[in-house]
Parts: structure tokens; C-alpha cells; sequence
């Protein structure tokens, strides 16, 4: 194979060395290319997220980032590489247990406002009070009622969430059914993932359609309100630079910040 000039600039390096010699390939320098100028792409957006980060906590904004999407589509790896360089003391990454018995007996958003972030906060949920359009009705975990009562009433709470001055931003991240199969198979034989695998999991295949199904009722209901980003997620370090892209361009600040 016969590497371009900028092409050995890109390799020329120890990050860029060790990227080759950890694919299974050690000569597919192709991979490590593309994991070298992902790995640069990023680096420039974590600074503009620094940047934006450092906006939001000067001008005291208020920020509520929410990822849905299939399992193993990509959402917690997406949340990981936008907050590894800000300041920790200013976000908040939030993935509810499922709700306790007096939960049960409360305003269904109600948890979720609770974890809301105080002014100069960015809160990043990992699924979201979404889990009522779409988890809880394939696998049984709430009644026909309560969905449709859900439904109702979302987009007037998010229109309340936003005229109380809170940006929100709604991601949801897909993938391909095949993807979704591959994903969960290197999550079951890595013993640092197998945490990752649960029961709902384990049925996503089986239910994927009815997943299908009640995802596309969601993107009709909410277009009238705040509509979703969807990311395609089959390639995880493309997502990830399309989410902070995203991100940059829907949460205003100032561009113009040194870091």
C-alpha cells in the first residue's frame, strides 16, 4: 500500500503508532488513519465544548441535553467523549434505576425534574422521561393510560421547560438491527461490558419492530414540539463527532472565548 504524504504525517506519531499496532490488522493503516482523524477532529470539538461549557456557566444558562435510541446505540460513549475535558463541577451525567414504589405513586416527570440543573449547569440524561414513549410500553412497564396520558402531555411540558428558560436539546441515536446484534455480542463476551447487558436487552432483538413502531409514533408526536436530532450511529466515532457538532450548533456561546 502506498501512503499519500499527508498521510504519513498523520501516522507519523506515537498516538498514531499505537492506534496501528492495537488493530487486529497491525498492517491495516487505513483504520489508523481514520482513528487518527477522528481522534484530531475530536480534540478541536472538545475545545469548542470548552469553550461553550465556559459560556454556559459565565452567563449562569441552564442546559438539558436528553439521548435516547435503541440499546448500545452509542448514547453513553457519545456523553463520555463530550464531557471528558469540561469542568465536572458544572454537568451532571443522569441515568434513573427504574422508579421506586413512591415514585410510582408521583407525577411521572416529576424525577426527572428533580435532577434539573441549577443556573451554569449542563444535565445529560441518558435516556430520559422518553422511557414512556417507548421501553415501558414494548416491555410492559406501563399501562395504555399512562402512555397516552404521556403523550398528551409532553410537549406542553417541554414548552414549559423552555419558557422557563432551560435549553433543551433532544438526541436520539439509531442503528441498524445487524449493528445492534454485532454490539451486543462484544458487550456479552467482554467481561469490562457484560454490566451493560440486561434483561431489556436481551429482548431487543425479538421486540425490534415494535421498538420500530412506537419510535415512529414518538417522532410524529413530538415534531409539533421540539423535534429529535437523529444521529445514525452504526459508525460510533462518526456519531460522535456529528453529536458535538450538533451540540455546537444548537446550544448558543461564544466562539470567540480563549481556553
Amino acid at each position: 500500500m502506498e501512503l499519500t504524504d499527508d498521510e504519513v504525517k498523520i501516522l507519523n506519531g506515537k498516538k498514531a503508532m499505537t492506534s496501528l499496532l492495537m488493530n487486529k490488522d497491525p498492517l491495516n493503516f487505513n483504520k489508523a488513519i481514520r482513528y487518527r482523524k477522528y481522534s484530531n477532529k475530536l480534540k478541536k470539538l472538545q475545545v469548542e465544548l470548552i469553550k461553550m461549557h465556559e459560556h454556559i456557566i459565565a452567563q449562569k444558562l441552564r442546559v438539558v441535553v436528553i439521548f435516547e435510541g435503541r440499546d448500545a446505540a452509542g448514547k453513553g460513549g457519545a456523553i463520555r467523549r463530550i464531557t471528558e475535558r469540561i469542568n465536572p463541577r458544572f454537568f451532571r451525567i443522569v441515568a434513573l434505576p427504574k422508579p421506586t414504589e413512591e415514585e410510582q405513586t408521583q407525577w411521572y416527570f416529576r424525577r426527572y425534574v428533580n435532577k434539573f440543573p441549577s443556573a451554569g449547569q449542563i444535565v445529560f440524561f441518558d435516556r430520559s422521561w422518553y422511557n414512556r414513549a417507548i421501553v415501558e410500553p414494548v416491555n410492559g412497564f406501563c399501562t395504555q393510560k399512562e402512555y397516552d396520558i404521556f403523550m398528551n402531555q409532553v410537549n406542553e411540558f417541554e414548552r414549559m421547560i423552555t419558557e422557563s428558560g432551560i435549553i433543551l436539546v433532544k438526541i436520539y441515536m439509531s442503528i441498524s438491527k445487524n449493528e445492534q446484534a454485532r454490539r451486543f455480542e462484544d458487550i456479552k463476551s467482554n467481561p469490562l461490558k457484560q454490566w451493560k447487558y440486561s434483561a431489556v436487552d436481551a429482548k431487543a432483538q425479538e421486540l425490534w419492530d415494535q421498538y420500530t413502531e412506537y419510535k415512529n409514533q414518538m417522532f410524529e408526536n413530538t415534531k409539533s414540539g421540539i423535534p429529535f436530532k437523529v444521529i445514525r450511529g452504526n459508525r460510533k466515532e462518526n456519531a460522535r463527532i456529528k453529536v458535538i457538532e450538533y451540540l455546537l450548533k444548537t446550544i448558543p456561546y461564544d466562539k470567540d472565548r480563549v481556553v
